[in-house]
């Protein structure tokens, strides 16, 4: 399945991605921020595409201009995250390669996912966080229309053996309903 907005495609990763892949997830500034450390090799994206960004509603945000993947966005559904255990809920995750911050990319390939998760998948509520110190992904959330839910003072983020400071944000189809 593939998703359009006026500048994205949405659509699955491919093992043949992972050049891109490694490309932008290689900079310390992305993975990091969102829990996960720099990939090592292109040979590491690859397995990471064949095995994490495999999800059923995971996908590549490329540019429609070339179809070349430059982020990732994602609605985790129950059983993939631990923000909800309920099938009409679940959690938005995304990121974008640092050429592209600042350009407003992120924020519309999250308003079509989300329309998406509402109508297409009947989804009730959405969840999002961010990291504390993360500014820009608590921008993106303001910007579609996620509601502050709470703060977590010990979030374990094993991919970094950390303990963070995490933020839960959420959106009801209703309210997204509203804003629309």
């Amino acid at each position: 399945m593939e998703l359009i907005t006026e500048r994205l495609i949405l659509r699955s990763w491919k093992e043949t991605d992972a050049d891109e892949l490694y490309k932008h997830a290689k900079d310390p500034a992305v993975g990091p921020v969102a829990g996960w450390p720099p990939h090592k090799s292109v040979e590491e994206s690859r397995d990471i595409i064949k095995h994490c960004l495999c999800g059923q509603e995971c996908y590549a945000v490329c540019l429609r201009k070339d179809n070349v993947a430059i982020g990732c966005i994602e609605l985790r559904l129950n059983g993939n995250t631990d923000m909800t255990s309920r099938d009409d809920e679940c959690e938005l995750g995304y990121w974008i390669g640092k050429e592209f911050w600042g350009q407003g990319l992120i924020p519309e390939a999250a308003r079509e996912i989300i329309r998406h998760g509402f109508e297409d998948l009947d989804m009730n509520v959405i969840w999002c966080g961010y990291y504390d110190g993360n500014t820009k992904s608590k921008k993106v959330q303001e910007k579609v229309g996620f509601v502050y839910h709470h703060t977590c003072e010990e979030v374990q983020v094993p991919q970094m053996n950390e303990t963070r400071i995490g933020h839960t944000n959420y959106m009801t189809k209703e309210q997204w309903l509203a804003n629309r």
